[in-house]
């Protein structure tokens, strides 16, 4: 709370939908949320379809990047909103664009734009426990300097927003997902680029279901496989309660057809995994404590969020 949140990836990569999954949490935990919409290409049905309430939804489309993000000050400063979404960074263009020709040369003035707002936004956000996410694209950068290969792709809007964001997200596509010649959704990669409230660089991977958003029973089941919590024989078979399931679809529609088996099982789960971190943490203090050498390692990477990491580690020593 009282921080900036940036998500960014490649397109159809699941950056909004993951965005609608953080408002429709926090609507059920009575959270009021708001939607900057500067695409203008919100589906108010995919939306309610992930679990999104789109009438207690404060949905704005504004005319210019200017007006959207005065209104999010606005927000934010009011203190009657938790969460507040804006989609995307890329669409927040300076009023000046707007009103010139096709053609004309504009220099860096979105970047202007995102770097005076954000000092702004900043500073509003500390006095408030509402939390900002902006949902950014990638573009190609094709030039090097020096003989130097930097970062292949670039996020939009300048450098202001990485250093302002508390965490930072990269989704991108790594599956499909068939049934026979069928495409029922994608499989994405979502990796924690920076994370200043616990350790960065973790990976996960989630199931988008066309029209239905990330599937939550997908990742019930294999979390519970990892966790012993649900059994696997063979390639198609799981046993969960006593009953065997042939295929995971049997299964995906035990656990949706069965509320309260879904809420014991994510119960267990948060317990197993709220009782990893634990452990994780006592054992890292433990070899912190340790005589354990530091070592450099080299990395050769042209990745964004890696170049980023290494110069502000090299900045911060």
């Amino acid at each position: 709370q009282g921080r900036v949140v940036e998500i960014y990836g490649s397109e159809a990569s699941g950056k909004t939908t993951l965005a609608l999954h953080v408002i429709a949490e926090s609507q059920k935990n009575g959270g009021y949320c708001a939607f900057v919409d500067a695409e203008h290409a919100l589906d108010p049905s995919l939306a309610e379809s992930i679990g999104v309430k789109t009438k207690n939804l404060l949905l704005s489309q504004p005319d210019s990047g200017e007006q959207a993000l005065n209104l999010v000050d606005t927000l934010i400063r009011s203190g009657a909103v938790d969460v507040v979404v804006v989609d995307s960074v890329a669409a927040l263009v300076p009023k000046s664009e707007l009103d010139g020709d096709m053609g004309d040369v504009h220099m860096a003035l979105q970047a202007r734009l995102m770097s005076q707002a954000l000092r702004k936004l900043s500073h509003s956000l500390s006095q408030s426990q509402t939390v900002l996410l902006f949902v950014n694209q990638i573009r190609s950068k094709l030039s090097t300097f020096g003989g130097f290969k930097g970062p292949t792709e670039v996020t939009c809007g300048g450098n202001a927003l990485k250093f302002y964001a508390s965490v930072r997200l990269k989704t991108k596509i790594s599956g499909l997902i068939k049934k026979g010649e069928e495409v029922l959704g994608t499989q994405i990669m979502v990796k924690i680029v920076k994370n200043k409230h616990a350790p960065p660089f973790k990976e996960v991977q989630l199931e988008l279901e066309f029209g239905k958003g990330i599937s939550r029973d997908s990742e019930v089941i294999e979390l519970g496989c990892k966790h012993k919590f649900i059994t696997k024989a063979g390639v198609a078979y799981y046993c969960l309660n006593g009953q065997s399931f042939h295929g995971k679809d049997a299964l995906k529609r035990y656990i949706a057809e069965n509320e309260v088996v879904r809420e014991e099982l994510m119960i267990k789960l948060k317990e197993k995994l709220t009782q990893a971190d634990t452990n994780d943490t006592s054992y890292k203090d433990e070899i912190s404590r340790g005589d354990t050498q530091e070592e450099i390692i080299s990395i050769q990477t042209t990745d964004e969020e890696v170049v980023a990491e290494v110069e502000a580690q090299s900045i911060s020593t």
